[in-house]
């Protein structure tokens, strides 16, 4: 019969194995300890991984009461851009964002944004959700990828969200979306981007150099992470596109425009959601 941890029962493994056993769930994937071409840490493998290292041998239902009392918890794991530099992005994090923060703070500029672009396809990733069991819920689907392609800037201190909808998502449609954003904020502006070639572009060089009080700081490469118009984009998905067949183009563009109103209809400043990780 395997083992159950009770409440008042004395724990089968003491605290140097528990520290061995947090760490290698943590550090190590199941191959790096002699389960041949493993990689996934599942309930079964830590119970034949405990056995073998330590002997006591627990029930699935055991195994899980031991990690949740370890501080485990079962979740989905998340990408990360490998070429990413940690080094660079810890920098941003602690030096050049601060050092913005403050400077919006002291009125050394008038408005702090964080900018990007995105491609609302028709129709997007399915996604969970609940439905009659036994049962799955069909979406039905053209297979085009017909779409609403859109610049969007996040204002730090207000949460106010500038954006167009454009053809394409080039370099003269970025300028343009530029002119939109000295038109909409007065004074100085920092633009907080990441490295997209149009960001880079040789003909919005001369542009920048026009309009001094429009200033870049770009994002440490491959960071996405850091960019709270992300949060945007992946709210804009799961609540207008996913799980969802638009039979129109015009459809999806309508819909697309209702999301962004109604953002900036409520805005709430640094308490915006989107901007609670910067």
């Amino acid at each position: 019969m395997g083992f159950r941890e009770y409440p008042g029962r004395p724990k089968k493994l003491n605290e140097l194995q528990e520290q061995q056993l947090k760490n290698t769930i943590a550090e190590k994937r199941p191959v790096d300890v002699g389960f041949k071409a493993k990689f996934t840490w599942t309930l079964k493998f830590i119970r034949a991984y405990t056995q073998r290292e330590f002997d006591p041998t627990y029930t699935l239902k055991g195994v899980s009461k031991v990690l949740t009392r370890l501080g485990f918890s079962y979740t989905k794991a998340t990408y990360t851009l490998a070429r990413a530099n940690e080094k660079e992005q810890e920098h941003f994090r602690k030096t050049t964002l601060p050092a913005l923060k403050e400077q919006l703070s002291l009125g050394k500029i008038d408005h702090l944004l964080f900018e990007d672009e995105s491609s609302i396809r028709a129709y997007m990733a399915l996604q969970y959700n609940w439905f009659p069991k036994g049962q799955q819920r069909k979406i039905p689907t053209y297979g085009q990828h017909k779409g609403a392609k859109r610049f969007a800037a996040i204002d730090y201190a207000t949460g106010h969200v500038v954006h167009r909808e454009k053809e394409e998502l080039d370099t003269g449609a970025f300028q343009r979306f530029l002119l939109d954003i000295l038109e909409s904020f007065k004074g100085q502006i920092v633009i907080v981007l990441d490295h997209a070639r149009i960001h880079h572009a040789k003909m919005i060089q001369p542009f920048i150099k026009k309009y001094p009080r429009l200033q870049f700081v770009f994002l440490p490469k491959y960071s996405p992470e850091l960019n709270p118009i992300e949060g945007l984009w992946r709210w804009l998905k799961h609540d207008v596109v996913n799980n969802v067949f638009f039979q129109k183009f015009y459809v999806i563009r309508s819909q697309v425009a209702k999301f962004m109103k109604h953002i900036n209809a409520t805005p709430q400043g640094t308490s915006n959601p989107l901007l609670l990780q910067v």
